[in-house]
Parts: structure tokens; sequence; C-alpha cells
């Protein structure tokens, strides 16, 4: 195996700002990393979007980014993208690729009453990818899916500075909730990476909810992976880099900057 550059970045990629909850948890871990973080604006929302065009869509986009940054390791911080596209995006890419699937295996580790509760995308809930993850991490138990795209729109607007209707996050919970065996869930996974984003909202919509997602599971897997990999002495400015107009992201720059994304580009 070649080496790795100690300045090669780790390239993280969604189709908005949801990622920023994957690369929170993985700053803290890897502090000094080298970060490139990609939203494809110009295909936003990926919920509502067709198996096949996300097929087509995020292999292809990922090719340019990683031919552009050269990245040691990318992480589809993406739910959506993942249960579609992940195994194309992997035979496609020649540097490891580490996937964001829904929060299953932690939410059913956790449970107390055996009914836990999905929220994702449409495009996340409604695949067999779902089913099959349920059967290996929640068997016997009681799956509750509920598609929540408003919660997408919600997040990217909260990191705008603004505050979103709080009736929203009601509507999302109460759309688990209601389902025949709500009063028995106790356990949600956020199945969508701007989710977490808006977990306080969440929970203050429904005190009774633990919540869980997958970035502490996508955090150990990047270490796993970069084990024994050189990293810079000092950490430096991290690169938010848009597929669409520079005009998308008009408001974001106080929360990127939050997160250590302070070069801002499009693609």
């Amino acid at each position: 195996m070649p080496a790795i550059d100690t300045d090669a970045p780790l390239l993280f990629f969604d189709s908005g700002i949801g990622g920023l909850s994957v690369l929170q948890a993985v700053r803290k871990s890897l502090p000094t990393a080298p970060i490139v973080y990609a939203a494809d604006y110009a295909g936003l929302p990926y919920g509502t979007k067709s198996e096949a065009e996300i097929m087509a869509r995020v292999p292809a986009l990922l090719g340019r980014l990683v031919e552009r940054y050269r990245p040691r390791l990318v992480t589809i911080a993406c739910n959506t993208a993942c249960t579609i596209a992940l195994s194309h995006v992997r035979a496609a890419l020649d540097v490891p690729v580490v996937g964001t699937v829904p929060a299953i295996k932690p939410a059913a580790e956790s449970t107390h009453t055996g009914v836990i509760g999905l929220l994702g995308t449409a495009a996340t809930i409604r695949q067999a990818y779902v089913d099959r993850l349920q059967t290996a991490h929640a068997p016997g138990m009681t799956l509750l899916r509920h598609a929540a795209p408003e919660l997408v729109h919600a997040a990217e607007s909260k990191l705008r500075g603004e505050t979103p209707d709080p009736s929203i996050f009601s509507r999302a919970m109460q759309g688990l909730t209601l389902l025949p065996d709500g009063d028995r869930l106790d356990v949600t996974a956020l199945g969508c990476t701007h989710f977490p984003l808006v977990q306080d909202e969440l929970s203050a919509a429904c005190p009774r909810m633990r919540f869980v997602d997958g970035s502490a599971g996508i955090t150990r897997r990047i270490r796993y992976l970069t084990a024994g990999q050189e990293w810079p002495a000092e950490s430096s400015e991290g690169v938010f880099v848009t597929t669409g107009s520079l005009a998308d992201v008009e408001g974001l720059q106080t929360a990127l900057h939050s997160y250590g994304l302070t070069q801002i580009k499009s693609l």
C-alpha cells in the first residue's frame, strides 16, 4: 500500500448540511484531521428522488470530488444515498468508503419495550436494506417507520439562524407514536443525518423518547480504517464545497465556521 500523505483529507459527502452531525463526532476523535465537506445542493433533497436518479448521480459526483481533493477516505454522511448507492460508490472509487445506515442496531440494543422507531426520508424508509437491518439486528422486535421530510428543511433553516415551527417536530413524532404500538415506542433511530441537528427540538416535542444515530459507529469505523496513518500536528481550515451556487449557502457561514469549515467553494 502506498504511504498516505499526512495532509490527505477526510472527505464527507451529503446532500446538504446534515452530515455536519457526523463531522462533529469525528472532529472530537480526530481533531487535526484535514476536512473537506461536500454538499450536493444542486441535488437537494435526495429523499424525494428515485432510486435510479440517486444511483446515477452519487457515484459520478463522488468520482469528481475524489479526483479533485485526493482524500484518504470518503464518508457518505447521508442515509438515503447509502441505502441506495453505497455498493456502487465502493465499486467506482479506489479509496475506502464509510457508509451511513439507519441506527437500528443501537436502537434495538437500548430498547426496553421491544418497539423501536425510525425517522427518515421517504426514500430511506422504503428500502429493502432497512428490512435486512431489522432482520439482522432487531429480530422479533417491532419497527415503526415514518417519513419526515420536513425535518430536513427544519435543520437547514435552523443552521441559517432561523427558528423552525415547533409543530414540525410534533408532527414528526406523532407520525410514529400514533401508529399501532406507538404508545410502547421508547427509542427512535434518526435515519437521516440532518435529524440529529434538530434532536433538541424533537426531544421537546416528545420528552419520553430516547434518540440514537449512527455518528459514533461511523467515527469508530473511520478510526479503524485510518489506524497507523499520520495526521498533521495542528488542525487546518476545513473546506466546504457545494455543487450548487454559492448563493445556496448564504446564511450558513456562521454555522459552517463553528464546524471548522472556513473555506467555502463551489465544485
